[in-house]
């Protein structure tokens, strides 16, 4: 495994997704000094022992050079190793990457090809160039052109949008009116949209880390049970060699460096995977962890101008839950109070889907103050179920980007 010959200095660019509480557990399992940066002080990443410091910083979203001169103020201030982007600010730091170079170790590659994979346009296109296997797609800047292109059942996607942000599942033509008056409402055509076919199978996600564009490590995880919002409550790692061969020519192809994730359908037809969405980061990396592939080390490595030996196959069937989104999932589709408790002592007592799983997010036997937010969140869902997709939704803040600080970032002279 990954092991820098000292603890490392690690700024953390967020706080508040799942995929950067996870990477903190695993910096801090390793014996590295972490801290973090967000926007609001009640993030999730600051119920940890291994925070060693936060930093209360202006939002991405609203004002992404604000964000970007407190990040390099405290890496002036910090002497920090390196700096870890672990959700779209690596879309602000790929574009000012010459203002960032010197100041702390970072694996990003070019902003062309880091805009292109978080386009979801840019990614279907690139898909297209790489001969490589997506769901039938037409992309569309207007209402009436998606009324035409629109087969049932389909699934329309803004370019931009993340955490199953910006997208809509039509079966029908109510569906379909639902969906355009959300993206008339959201100015949604000032970009382009994507309509797909939907295709029946089971969505799984593959992860992976490049160094100069190649891979050296790989991970793939099927959801075993629906937490909220699409997200999962149980994974189980997977091996899909098909899917590695994909995703390594998408990273050879960007010249990729650093983390990259794709998701994907294994149609119910025992058809080829078909990629349909792509993440330029870590996406919750601890299945990845516990499966004996650690991404977050190797990216230390790879933020370190290090050239680190690919690592081997991950393990298969390691199961792996996180307990808040599970008790979400429970109450967003009905549970009742008595419903959710059962929840809560079954995930207590590690029993029925949850047996031989370990926890991802709020690792409490390592990690006693991650009980804080579980706690109140069981607390909440206990006291009103209905508040399950409130809840949720507060992991959307205004650390992630839109399309107005998207263009922002995008003008000439930034950075």
């Amino acid at each position: 495994m990954p092991d820098p010959a000292k603890p490392l200095r690690v700024l953390v660019s967020e706080g508040s997704s799942t995929s950067a509480r996870e990477a903190i557990t695993i910096l801090g399992l390793s014996g590295h000094h972490v801290e973090i940066c967000d926007p609001s002080p009640w993030c999730l990443a600051r119920f940890s022992r291994f925070v060693r410091k936060f930093h209360r910083c202006p939002g991405l979203r609203n004002d992404p050079a604000g964000y970007l001169a407190f990040i390099e103020q405290r890496l002036a201030d910090g002497r920090f190793d390196v700096l870890l982007p672990t959700h779209e600010q690596g879309f602000l730091f790929a574009r000012a990457k010459q203002r960032m170079e010197g100041r702390a170790g970072l694996a990003l590659p070019s902003f062309a090809s880091y805009r292109t994979a978080h386009s979801k346009a840019g990614f279907s296109r690139l898909l297209d160039r790489l001969i490589l296997p997506q769901p039938p797609t037409q992309i569309v800047t207007s209402a009436q052109q998606l009324r035409e292109a629109v087969r049932f059942p389909a699934v329309v996607k803004t370019s931009v949008g993340t955490a199953s942000r910006g997208i809509w599942f039509i079966r029908n033509a109510d569906d379909l009116e639902s969906a355009l008056h959300d993206l008339g409402a959201g100015d949604a055509f000032a970009d382009e949209i994507l309509v797909q076919d939907l295709v029946a199978g089971t969505t799984e996600k593959a992860q992976s880390a490049f160094c100069r564009g190649q891979m050296v490590g790989f991970h793939a995880y099927r959801q075993v049970a629906a937490g909220v919002g699409g997200g999962e409550a149980i994974k189980q790692s997977v091996r899909r060699p098909v899917v590695r061969a994909h995703l390594e020519k998408v990273g050879q192809a960007l010249d990729w460096h650093g983390a990259l994730s794709v998701d994907y359908i294994m149609p119910d037809d025992g058809g080829a995977p078909l990629l349909i969405d792509c993440n330029p980061r870590l996406v919750e990396p601890m299945n990845a962890y516990r499966a004996g592939v650690d991404l977050v080390g190797l990216l230390l490595l790879i933020s370190l101008a290090e050239t680190p030996t690919a690592l081997p196959e991950s393990r298969e069937g390691v199961l792996t839950h996180l307990a808040m989104q599970a008790l979400l999932g429970c109450a967003a589709r009905g549970g009742t109070r008595r419903d959710i408790a059962r929840e809560c002592l079954r995930l207590f007592a590690n029993s029925g889907p949850y047996a031989g799983s370990t926890e991802e997010l709020t690792p409490v036997e390592a990690d006693w103050i991650s009980a804080v937010p579980l706690a109140v969140t069981a607390a909440l869902l206990l006291a009103s179920p209905k508040s399950a997709v409130q809840l949720a939704r507060g992991g959307f803040g205004a650390h992630l980007l839109d399309l107005k600080s998207i263009r922002m970032i995008e003008e000439e002279g930034f950075g």
